[in-house]
């Protein structure tokens, strides 16, 4: 039986904290929290917030869509453990997509898209992230992290097209609820974040033995 109404959940962390909600394809809600050091404490808070503008409670979504980055370690990994979990929990299929390919379909949406540009997203270390698209939205390269003085000499667009010293002619954000309205326009990018590079704090491989190294050097005393 198909359900008379689809309400889908969009989330993204890979810049600050995005929240949105559509119905039957269409953007009923959407909110952000511009903070990109608190998606712990404010992803949760904002989905209850654009569920509630939107009518809608977590046991009527039919559905879940999140972006996979690119973006740093710490936000992206909470956005996309969240969609999962709430997914799990409610018995609702989840989407993973790209964060850029967002902005892209925006610009398509909005119908004067360049026959070829790139959507460029802050990578912090003096880096930027970055993907190139055609006219539709669809993206024919990337993603990347590299220094801003590599990005294409194309028309621009997203969150982080002033890090380039240019000027940006499409989009600026990453809209939740046309990620959660349009999903089925964009690619399935899986569930697993894209970082495109190490975080900074990295588990131990190996374990350093406190008790050994003396050992050796007492048995090479004998």
């Amino acid at each position: 039986m198909t359900p008379t109404s689809a309400t889908t959940l969009g989330i993204d962390t890979a810049t600050d904290v995005r929240a949105g909600v559509a119905r039957n394809g269409h953007v009923v809600s959407a909110g952000v929290v511009a903070d990109r050091r608190a998606h712990a404490e404010q992803l949760l808070p904002l989905v209850q917030r654009v569920l509630a503008e939107a009518g809608a409670t977590p046991a009527g979504l039919t559905g879940i869509v999140v972006g996979v980055g690119p973006g740093p370690f710490t936000g992206l990994r909470v956005g996309v453990a969240a969609a999962i979990t709430m997914a799990q929990a409610l018995g609702v299929p989840v989407t993973g997509v790209c964060s850029l390919d967002v902005v892209a379909l925006a610009w398509a949406v909005r119908g004067d898209a360049p026959a070829e540009f790139a959507v460029v997203a802050d990578a912090r270390r003096k880096e930027v992230y970055w993907a190139r698209y055609d006219a539709h939205g669809h993206r024919v390269d990337g993603p990347f992290v590299t220094a801003p003085g590599d990005v294409p000499d194309l028309p621009l667009a997203g969150p982080g097209v002033a890090l380039t010293g240019r000027d940006g002619a499409g989009p600026d954000a990453i809209d939740a609820g046309l990620m959660a309205a349009a999903a089925h326009r964009l690619p399935d990018a899986g569930l697993v974040p894209l970082y495109l590079r190490r975080p900074d704090a990295e588990v131990p491989t190996a374990r350093k033995s406190t008790l050994l190294q003396p050992r050796l050097a007492m048995m090479g005393n004998r």
